[in-house]
Formats: C-alpha cells, structure tokens, sequence
C-alpha cells in the first residue's frame, strides 16, 4: 500500500510517500515552506513591487500570511479576496473587511486590472508535491490514499470565543473516543464545523484515492508514540510544541486521560513545566489554561496518574521542542523511526490504518519490524 502524509504545519509542510512494502526509515521524505509561508513571501514580494493583490481559492492557515497582508495594506496596496480566502483571516467576514480587504467575488477577480497580483490560496497542493518527487524519478500514480493533517480552529458562531470553540471540538472527539485516531476522518466524515479540514477535501476533489484528515496535533502525538522508548511505556505525558500551539496528552493503556492546548508565544520553560506537572497530577483547570488566553483542559480520572520516575514518562516532539530542553522534568525527545520532524506523517499512517480496517494489518505491520529486502529490490 501506498500513502502520502502531508503534515501542514506553520513553519513547515512535512511530506512522506509511504509504501508498505519497504522499511519506513526508507520512505521518501520532504520538509518544505508550509503553504502559509510561502504565501506569506509572495505578499511581501508584491509589498516590495508595490504591486495590488487578489486573493482567491479556499480558506487555508493563516499566521504568516495574516503578518503579511496587515503589513501590505499598512504599506498602502489594495488586498482584494474571495469569500472563501479571506476566511484564512478570519471567520467573520465583516472583521475581514475591517482590516482593509476589499471582498469580490471570483468572476470579479477575473475582471481586475492585468497589474493585479492574483494569488491562490491552498493549504493542500497535490500536484505541486506531485511535480516535486516527478523530478527524482518517483511516480505518485499509484497511490491507495492521500492522508493530510491541518490544525483547524474550526467556524465559531458570532460572537464566541475561537479558543473555547476550539477546545469544545477537542473535548467532543476525546468524550467519544478517548483514542488519538478519534481526531481523524475520511473525507466524506469531516464536521461541517471544520472549515479548514473542509477546504482541502475541496482541494483535492480530484484525487482517484482515498482522502483522510486529521488534525495536526494529535497527529504528531500519535506519531511520537511510534518512538520504542515511549510504546513501552503505561504511563505518559506527551507534549507537542508547535510554532503557534502547545499541546500536551496525558494517556495511559485506556487511551487519553487529559489534555491541554495552549499558544506556545505565551509560555516559557517554567510554565510548561508547570502545567505539564498539574496535567500529570490531575489538578490542572479548564479555568486556568483558558484564563491565560489557552485554549482550555480536560482533566479524566483526576486520581488515576501521579509523576514518578519509576513509571511516569514525559515526552516531547514539535518544532519548538528546545523550549524543554532545560526543563526540570528531564523529558525524553522523541525520535520515532529517527525522525522527530516526521511524527505528523507517522501519525497520519497509523490514523489510516484504523480508517481502513482493509489495509490495517498491512499498515501496523509496516509500522513494526524492518523489511528484509532493501528498497532497491521493490522499485
């Protein structure tokens, strides 16, 4: 069977072909701008040119691009978009138009001025990662399924707090299944609530595969989990420190038994150890994460798990993982299938094996022991 994982992360889009037949430390892999930064560059591009832009496609990550385009209209350029991309910025379109954008629909984006910079928005590119791996001989014509995961923040009523919309989502899928697969769908399953996720369904309509996604953090967790030294373990805490946001899972043989999420600008060393110690211990408030402009917690089984050396594991991955580099909790950093960057995507693959129950032996087992045959014998 063969996969593509797609990680689309702030910093970094985290790509890995997948194929069953081969040892994983094997696959082909690619760390590329994520598709917001590369956006982002093109808007300081135009800013620089003092060039006008319009802003099509469908909603994808902000951040980057969000930086840019203030910056671009702070600079005096006209920013135009389509509904659907100005909703990278925010959900509520009349916040958008506050800024500054000037929203048109697509046939009058086709209609403005040659001069006009006309850029497409898109957090999942197929064929851009297609034409990549064409250049070193490697075809992507053959593929079982497309898995991509995306951190969503999901479309908020008017009027309700994003982070608490955000941490309602993540509470529902840990209360139906306290499983990290729980945060992964077919195509088809994706809640209408998950606009970003929705958009690139939308984005690969034409895919002949099956098309599965998740969300970014709980896909890295779950592949930080395929690190031997963290599988053997009943107890852990793992956290994954990304660029924007932190999260962290507390999860034993019963799957997760707490959780937090938070914006990683807003801690440092000292707070993460503390929260990490109170998520472990079972004292940590939805109160005091979300008052500190988190995004929430959700404590199960308050009593069940207590820090030990003995049998407490905290582990960490993320790109921002140095943050914990001189923690006082002396984590361990995981490296699964030696490769810390790519735990999104092994997160993705082992998602998909349980959305597949047809390749699911196949997948776990690939996941496991090494191939004999080396890959040169399989191409």
């Amino acid at each position: 069977m063969k996969i593509l994982a797609v990680d689309v992360g702030t910093g970094t889009q985290d790509i890995l072909l997948f194929d069953s037949r081969m040892d994983i430390e094997n696959s082909f892999k690619m760390v590329q701008p994520s598709p917001t930064m590369m956006t982002y560059r093109r808007l300081k591009e135009a800013t620089r040119q003092g060039l006008d832009v319009a802003l099509k496609g469908v909603t994808m990550g902000g951040g980057p691009s969000h930086w840019a385009a203030e910056d671009h209209l702070n600079a005096g350029y006209k920013l135009y978009a389509t509904p659907d991309a100005a909703r990278s910025f925010n959900d509520d379109l009349e916040l958008v138009a506050d800024m500054g954008i000037i929203l048109i629909s697509d046939e009058e984006v086709e209609k403005l001025p040659k001069d006009v910079l006309k850029l497409e928005l898109r957090d999942f590119d197929f064929y851009q990662i297609y034409r990549a791996f064409s250049q070193f001989n490697v075809s992507l014509d053959d593929l079982d399924c497309v898995s991509v995961a995306v951190f969503d923040h999901g479309a908020a009523p008017p009027g309700y707090s994003d982070r608490q919309f955000r941490f309602d989502y993540i509470k529902d899928r840990v209360n139906r299944d306290a499983y990290l697969k729980s945060f992964a769908f077919l195509a088809k399953d994706v809640p209408d609530i998950m606009t970003r996720m929705g958009a690139v369904v939308s984005s690969a309509k034409s895919l002949d595969t099956e098309l599965i996604l998740m969300d970014t953090a709980p896909a890295a967790v779950l592949g930080a989990m395929q690190d031997n030294n963290i599988r053997l373990k009943e107890k852990t805490v793992l956290v994954n420190v990304g660029n924007f946001h932190t999260i962290a899972f507390r999860l034993n043989a019963n799957g997760i038994t707490g959780v937090f999420e938070h914006h990683t600008g807003m801690l440092d060393t000292d707070k993460l150890d503390r929260l990490l110690v109170k998520l472990s211990n079972g004292t940590l408030t939805h109160e005091e994460v979300f008052l500190d402009n988190g995004h929430g917690a959700l404590i199960l089984d308050p009593g069940s798990d207590h820090i030990s050396k003995e049998d407490f594991l905290i582990a960490v991955t993320g790109p921002r993982w140095a943050m914990m580099k001189n923690s006082n909790l002396m984590p361990y950093f995981a490296t699964p299938h030696g490769d810390m960057m790519m735990a999104g995507c092994f997160g993705l693959i082992e998602a998909t094996a349980s959305l597949l129950p047809a390749y699911q032996e196949e997948i776990i087992a690939a996941l496991g022991q090494g191939r004999e045959k080396p890959p040169w014998e399989l191409a």
